[in-house]
């Protein structure tokens, strides 16, 4: 059961989420736009050393854009958490990664079935986590979920340790009781119309903890 403290917090992210919509002149991802931009990163990736991956990602966005059954909001709001990891590249290799991940990502958007899938980001202070999470609830059957997430690090780790996984399966009845096989950690899923707060009682459990809004 959510508490009051719960309740209020969920209220506040609410309101702020609806400005955020009233205020949004677009619900479309745009791909990098590479003119008049003074932020170092970004001018490193328009660069003319990463423009095959550049065109690729611009053309990959646009496709999803056009032809997703996603909500499109998630895929502008996966494209800025994709910019908070891609700035913090150090290395060829990890902007590399980073535009690989993505248009693997953006791929999985236009190519499967969106419909039985609900998305979560992992939210704090009315914004995407600066300590990202991305869950999906995958509907198997009338009686059956899967849960896949990933929280992200350090995109200049080695490629096994810049995310922390999440796979856990459940029944619709016990869908507020889950576990984590990837590391055997006990969540509680408390569901609302709009956002989704995981809870754990256990040391080295919490990355994934916190409020998630919901995208349909």
């Amino acid at each position: 059961m959510l508490s009051k403290t719960d309740i209020n917090l969920l209220k506040y992210l609410g309101s702020v989420f609806v400005l955020g919509c009233v205020y949004s002149s677009s619900v479309f991802a745009q791909g990098l736009n590479c003119t008049n931009n003074n932020d170092p990163a970004l001018k490193t990736i328009c660069s003319a050393k990463f423009s095959k991956e550049l065109n690729l990602f611009n053309e990959s966005t646009l496709t999803t854009n056009l032809v997703t059954d996603a909500p499109l909001r998630l895929i502008q709001d996966t494209e800025k958490l994709w910019l908070q990891q891609l700035k913090q590249c150090k290395s060829f290799n990890c902007y590399k990664q980073q535009f690989d991940s993505r248009i693997e990502q953006l791929n999985f958007y236009t190519s499967m079935n969106q419909s039985l899938t609900q998305h979560y980001l992992k939210y704090e202070n009315g914004d995407i986590s600066s300590a990202p999470v991305h869950l999906q609830i995958h509907q198997l059957n009338k009686d059956n979920i899967k849960v896949e997430g990933i929280a992200y690090r350090n995109p200049n780790n080695k490629l096994d340790k810049q995310t922390i996984p999440f796979l856990a399966y459940s029944t619709t009845e016990t869908k507020t009781e889950i576990i984590n096989n990837e590391s055997d950690c006990k969540y509680e899923f408390n569901y609302t119309k709009a956002y989704l707060m995981v809870k754990t009682e256990q040391k080295n459990c919490d990355r994934f903890s916190g409020i998630y809004r919901l995208y349909d």
